[in-house]
């Protein structure tokens, strides 16, 4: 009984370690590899486990490289050689794509794209999609801006829509500008073309114009694209702009003067009040004055200086001279009732 409980045992362990050999040396993927001719060796894939890094991907894509008959580079030499193990662990251990990379490569080959591993490894770890840019270097593709708006020297406006062929540059690939940059100097050179235009007229019989000094700006300097054309695909009229603009200035204008006239109202009136108060302050002063004559004929009276019949003649000729003044009109009488 004993007996048996332990080759039981036995063979449940021999289950298991055939199981753990079985995943650390995969017996069938170095059986592929060699029917391939593709040369590794059982130790190279069990320190792939233990490196983490899956045996599988790493060999189909051996395969896949040796079946297409790619070579790449020596480092600083023209030599050529096969692809390795260990050039694929390095770059899948550094967080690369591998199978994308060798997808790339062989389409740059077969297209007579000069695309080196290292050229190729380096875009894939920048975050670009290598295979995507191959494609995009044999198959240009075609972007469209978004309506542009611009403004002619007579005013009117032109609304703008282009198409842009662009290829992939594999050497700006790593760190050139994206497609936005693109967009975006391309939309700078049609307002600075449609803005250079003496009439809208002449962008609307003539809209290569805009291409062609949009082409010689040489707008895919520093980026990831080369221009192959740019074809502008609708010019719509838009709002008359200039017309705009001056009736809004003159608006403006005219608030200016109305506020300046307003102004000049406000200070009239202000003076015209302040003339006011003058004239009651120098009335004032005047009674103030006429105020002192009854006080200077007293005076005279204490000092001997004016007699009795002085001061009726005095009282005689005022009273003639306020009978004068209201027979003419200009007497203080006549001036109360004209008040």
């Amino acid at each position: 009984m004993d007996l048996s409980i332990f080759t039981i045992i036995l063979v449940f362990l021999g289950i298991i370690g055939f199981f753990i050999l079985i995943y650390y040396i995969p017996v069938g993927l170095w059986i592929t590899a060699q029917v391939t001719n593709v040369r590794v060796g059982l130790f190279e894939l069990f320190f792939m486990r233990i490196r983490k890094v899956p045996p599988s991907i790493i060999v189909q894509s051996l395969i896949t490289a040796t079946k297409a008959g790619l070579t790449i580079q020596e480092d600083n030499t023209s030599t050529k050689r096969q692809l390795r193990t260990q050039d694929l662990e390095t770059h899948y251990l550094a967080g690369g794509n591998v199978p994308q990379v060798i997808k790339a490569l062989i389409s740059a080959d077969k297209a007579n794209i000069n695309l080196t591993f290292k050229q190729a490894t380096a875009i894939d770890l920048a975050g670009r999609d290598v295979f995507e840019a191959v494609q995009i270097s044999v198959n240009p593709k075609v972007i469209n801006t978004p309506s542009v708006a611009a403004v002619a020297a007579d005013g009117i406006q032109l609304i703008a829509k282009a198409r842009v062929t662009i290829r992939a540059n594999i050497q700006q690939l790593v760190g050139g500008a994206g497609e936005d940059t693109i967009l975006a100097r391309v939309g700078e050179g049609i307002v600075t073309s449609v803005g250079s235009a003496a009439s809208h007229k002449e962008v609307l019989e003539n809209p290569d114009k805009i291409s062609k000094l949009v082409l010689a700006r040489g707008l895919d300097a520093g980026t990831a694209f080369e221009i192959l054309s740019i074809d502008i695909a609708d010019v719509d009229v838009g709002a008359n702009i200039g017309a705009k603009l001056q009736t809004d200035q003159a608006s403006a204008d005219l608030k200016v003067a109305e506020a300046k006239a307003e102004e000049r109202r406000a200070m009239a009136v202000a003076e015209e009040q302040e003339m006011v108060a003058k004239a009651q302050e120098a009335r004032a002063k005047v009674i103030l004055a006429e105020a002192e004559i009854p006080k200077a004929i007293a005076e005279a009276f204490r000092g001997g200086n004016l007699g009795i019949m002085d001061y009726y003649k005095f009282q005689n000729i005022q009273a003639d001279t306020d009978m004068r003044e209201s027979i003419a009109g200009t007497g203080k009488s006549s001036g109360k009732k004209k008040e």
